[in-house]
């Protein structure tokens, strides 16, 4: 009995510890301090810094407008409200809960201030200091230089106010849970010079996001050694389509692959016989965003060319496309 009683008070501890412990996470975190107090100025030079970025490069409009698709690789659908969200990542697409990709239009933002926008995108904590699911990649936008970010904001201030509603992202458990110890604080950097071609494109792919999708993932992360060589699993309506091995590995990579044929990759995508064209009956989608990332300037592609080429090649051979048995 006494050995009972030992067991019992033990159970009620672990329980007691547990329950605080869950407390305190959805509490006392996240904690990246408070939104910085400034106001940043509007220059040109700033505004058209942040337009190419959002647009081309971090492609904070193409995740938060709606996307035709319809059309091959989904380009931002016209009439959707241009920056004004709602775009839903749910489990049916092998994330953890829904999701929703906020209205980021003056309408939603106009009460922000620019702290506040500051810390949701680069630590992931909103204006109210909920957690941000990290599909924003703000664990990579607080690795970019502050500068750069700042246009970003500026040029966000410039959009069109959308009036459109978005409802909240819910998380399943426990991700709902573990979401609150997701945000972490900035740690900015200075872009390097465009000289330096290696640091130069290390810093254009961290921005873009290359290594988030062309690596196999477990749990939302991605599994260490399997950076660049593709094979993430994307589920699209009529099968699973898996992202390319992008290193340089000459069979089943793009080790055969100039320069010219990187860039003119990209490139093609933005002619409206690539870019707006339907889907073919039963062709399967992808969610590679070409048509925006084709608005990349050529030397920039060119330098996350040359990164990619510094890295060792993998060999790994990727089913791009697997269409569904129904």
């Amino acid at each position: 009995m006494k050995a009972l009683k030992i067991t019992g008070l033990v159970i009620l501890v672990i329980v007691i510890l547990g329950f605080a412990a869950v407390l305190y996470v959805t509490e006392a975190l996240p904690d990246t301090g408070p939104p910085p107090d400034i106001s940043i100025e509007r220059t040109p030079e700033r505004i058209e810094r942040g337009r190419y970025l959002a647009n081309h490069v971090t492609i904070c409009m193409d995740c938060h407008s709606t996307r035709d698709w319809a059309k091959y690789a989904g380009p931002i659908a016209p009439n959707g409200g241009f920056g004004a969200g709602g775009e839903e990542f749910n489990p049916t697409m092998g994330f953890p809960g829904t999701f929703y990709a906020p209205n980021i239009t003056p309408y939603s933002l106009g009460k922000w201030t620019d702290g506040e926008i500051l810390r949701a995108v680069t630590t992931g904590v909103s204006k109210d200091g909920r957690a941000l699911f990290p599909l924003m990649g703000y664990h990579r936008f607080g690795k970019m230089d502050k500068e750069d970010i700042y246009s970003i904001i500026a040029y966000l201030r410039t959009l069109g106010p959308v009036e459109k509603q978005i409802p909240l992202s819910k998380a399943e458990f426990p991700v709902s849970l573990l979401l609150h110890t997701m945000p972490a604080p900035a740690t900015f950097t200075t872009i390097p010079a465009s000289t330096d071609r290696l640091k130069y494109g290390a810093y254009l792919i961290n921005a873009a996001g290359c290594g988030e999708c062309h690596s196999q993932v477990e749990k939302g992360q991605v599994i260490e050694g399997t950076e660049f060589g593709g094979g993430r699993e994307f589920f699209m309506r009529g099968g699973i389509i898996r992202s390319a091995n992008i290193t340089f590995d000459a069979e089943t990579g793009i080790g055969n692959w100039t320069p010219e044929m990187f860039i003119s990759r990209f490139k093609n995508m933005t002619d409206s016989t690539n870019a707006f064209r339907p889907l073919k009956p039963k062709e399967l989608n992808t969610p590679m965003p070409w048509v925006v990332y084709g608005g990349m300037k050529t030397d920039d592609l060119d330098a996350i060319y040359t990164y990619l080429k510094s890295l060792p090649p993998k060999k790994h051979k990727v089913q791009l496309r697997q269409l569904s048995e129904k």
